[in-house]
């Protein structure tokens, strides 16, 4: 007859909870993917909140929807990670769901304000101060960065949930 040949024992970042339907808890969320992209989604959104605010820029409106995102995003992100630690997704159902729209909800935020935001740096360029253009361009770029990791998270949260 054949042999069966025993399962090799995955490594953390391919464990079920990394691509399957259990969603981790406690100290899981920093081995497992998508989860572990919570830290640099945080560190990111900061920044572009941090940098959009340093600077004084004449059309508010574009900007103030920047700082909403970036302050919403950063403000969920944070309370969903401690949840996500303390467990609280083992006492109803429905948190895998609610992880993707989340995530696609944050990336399509972050994405109409990357656009919003590099639009006003754009038309800024020759009539702010050499500072501010600076602080603009790292806003722009960070905003950016964080759409990739929103949207990343999303993709894999979609996996994640459709398995």
């Amino acid at each position: 007859p054949l042999e069966r040949q025993s399962p090799q024992v995955p490594g953390p970042m391919s464990s079920p909870a990394a691509v399957g339907g259990n969603l981790p808890s406690g100290t899981g969320i920093c081995t497992t993917i998508p989860d572990i992209l919570y830290l640099p989604e945080l560190i990111f959104g900061g920044l572009v909140w941090i940098l959009v605010a340093c600077t004084l820029v004449v059309p508010q409106n574009p900007q103030g929807w920047v700082m909403f995102v970036s302050v919403f995003c950063f403000v969920m992100t944070f309370i969903w990670m401690v949840a996500f630690a303390c467990g609280a997704h083992h006492h109803r159902g429905g948190w895998a769901t609610a992880d993707l729209l989340y995530h696609a909800l944050a990336a399509l935020f972050y994405l109409s304000a990357s656009v919003s935001l590099a639009k006003v740096t754009l038309d800024l360029r020759n009539g702010s101060s050499f500072r501010n253009y600076q602080l603009d361009i790292s806003a722009v770029v960070f905003s950016y960065v964080s759409t990739l990791l929103y949207c990343i998270h999303a993709i894999l949260s979609a996996i994640r949930w459709k398995s």
